[in-house]
């Protein structure tokens, strides 16, 4: 825990790309997710993203040791974007659960906006597989400053502090509940409305418990 903890705390460093390794990654994740979308997890092969993204398939290996490699650093670009858009326009709400509940309102419906697509986010996630281990590190990362940014809210004092341990706790906790409840959505168990009241449950019972902890300080 607290290894994971620390990681959430420091940005993964990332080797600088040029113009045109931007272009050609981009390129082979777009096909990713077009396959993935066209027909799921199994759907998305190696030797038919070299080819359509237009790489050698030696050049699409160096850079993705497996489709579980592929479609987490898919998410973790398809995260980027959404934080860039929420820094523009961040959760609005009265209070920290109004703010958390309309973050996760945003993630899940981005995420599943294309559902085949998700649901073979999810099944690279779950794999197991050690190359998908910094990205999935780095997407967790982005996930965990969103949430954090949105129990804070517009009026905090200092929005650019490091999290608190109950925040990350908080944070942490929340993250979990989710991908627990997208794994249901996959299995076809309940809907994407369902997975936000989930999260929002829990959320307003561990923000309650986090002010009950205050309050004995």
């Amino acid at each position: 825990m607290a290894t994971r903890k620390k990681a959430l705390k420091h940005e993964l460093e990332a080797p600088v790309e040029s113009g045109d390794e931007k272009a050609r990654r981009d390129r082979i994740l777009d096909v990713a997710i077009r396959l993935a979308e066209e027909g799921g997890f199994e759907n998305v092969r190696q030797r038919d993203v070299a080819v359509q993204a237009g790489v050698a398939l030696g050049t699409l290996y160096k850079n993705f040791r497996g489709k579980e490699d592929l479609m987490s650093a898919a998410l973790e670009r398809e995260t980027e974007v959404l934080e860039k858009r929420l820094d523009k326009k961040p959760p609005t709400g009265s209070d920290a659960h109004a703010r958390v509940t309309e973050f996760f309102d945003t993630l899940t419906r981005t995420f599943c906006k294309k559902p085949n697509y998700a649901r073979a986010i999810v099944k690279a996630m779950a794999s197991g597989e050690p190359e998908v281990a910094g990205n999935i590190v780095a997407y967790q990362t982005q996930v965990y400053r969103m949430i954090v940014t949105a129990l804070r809210g517009p009026a905090h004092p200092t929005p650019d502090a490091e999290p608190t341990p109950a925040e990350l706790e908080v944070a942490l906790l929340l993250q979990q509940i989710w991908f627990a409840a997208l794994v249901g959505w996959t299995a076809k168990l309940h809907g994407i409305p369902r997975v936000i009241e989930q999260v929002s449950g829990a959320a307003r019972l561990l923000l309650a418990g986090m002010e009950a902890e205050k309050k004995r300080h």
